[in-house]
């Protein structure tokens, strides 16, 4: 197992991870799912949103939302970077069907995560990308889901997108990578900010002005483990008890008491999810 990263003090008031991928955690970092949701429990991490990346492990996100507590919902998809290689093989409509029917089930919170990755899919690919992102908004809104958005290094093609074609009532941008003026412009269309572990590094001064600039309700956190890992463990394998470092950096840089911006997190997460406020 790999050697675990020191936990940070505990967060004055709990707070949800609500982008986290427990099933490859104890693939990269050797943290078993209920070892993992114990030692973010223990740090006021007692929830997290479980994301699918494809259809199996959507299949997975669900199982774990019905076996464990602190699994609040799970999010079914097909990566964007997965989304090409689907439709070139054929495969992608019975992928469609599959999380169709994933998406009825009642501890399914949100479609993705899906969206569009300039980064990883070279131009060849881009146009299946962007209709298996067409294709995951329809069912988004058809089943009253939130949308999570994967975009990277595509700002103004997802943006694009968005503006064609009709959404569901939740959009979170999900390790929002984006300037200020696009952070204001998703927070003043009533969609979600995530931020990731990436706002505690050194070279991000634009993303701690993006979170700077929008209004709190407008914030969610998240750890994307075993992805993004906070400084100060940058490098290491990441997983939800990490967040407070992040939570803490948010809090910063809008310069708002940490227990108030725990307690603004928490609702807000709820919100972005259809869920409840407690």
């Amino acid at each position: 197992m790999a050697t675990l990263p020191s936990p940070p003090p505990a967060l004055p008031s709990p707070v949800i991870d609500s982008h986290v991928h427990l099933d490859l955690i104890g693939e990269f970092g050797g943290v078993e799912v209920g070892q993992g949701l114990a030692l973010a429990d223990a740090v006021a991490v007692p929830q997290v949103i479980q994301v699918g990346i494809d259809l199996p492990s959507s299949r997975r996100a669900v199982d774990l939302a019905a076996d464990y507590e602190a699994v609040l919902g799970a999010a079914v998809g097909v990566h964007p970077n997965e989304a090409p290689d689907r439709i070139k093989s054929g495969d992608f409509a019975a992928d469609l069907l599959g999380l169709a029917e994933l998406a009825l089930a009642p501890n399914v919170v949100a479609i993705g995560e899906t969206g569009l990755d300039h980064f990883r899919t070279e131009p060849a690919g881009r146009h299946d990308q962007e209709a298996a992102f067409r294709e995951h908004i329809r069912l988004a809104r058809a089943t009253n889901r939130t949308l999570i958005i994967h975009d990277r290094d595509a700002h103004s093609q997802v943006l694009d997108v968005l503006a064609t074609e009709d959404l569901p009532d939740r959009v979170v941008f999900h390790c929002f990578s984006g300037d200020v003026a696009m952070a204001r412009e998703v927070a003043a269309a009533g969609w979600f900010l995530s931020f990731s572990g990436v706002i505690t590094f050194k070279n991000a001064p634009e993303l701690r002005a993006a979170a700077q600039a929008v209004p709190l309700t407008s914030i969610l956190v998240e750890t994307d483990a075993p992805f993004l890992t906070p400084a100060p463990n940058r490098g290491r394998p990441n997983a939800s008890y990490l967040l407070p470092y992040t939570v803490a950096e948010v809090a910063r840089c809008c310069e708002t008491e940490l227990e108030v911006m725990c307690r603004q997190l928490a609702a807000n997460t709820r919100r972005a999810f259809g869920l409840a406020i407690s």
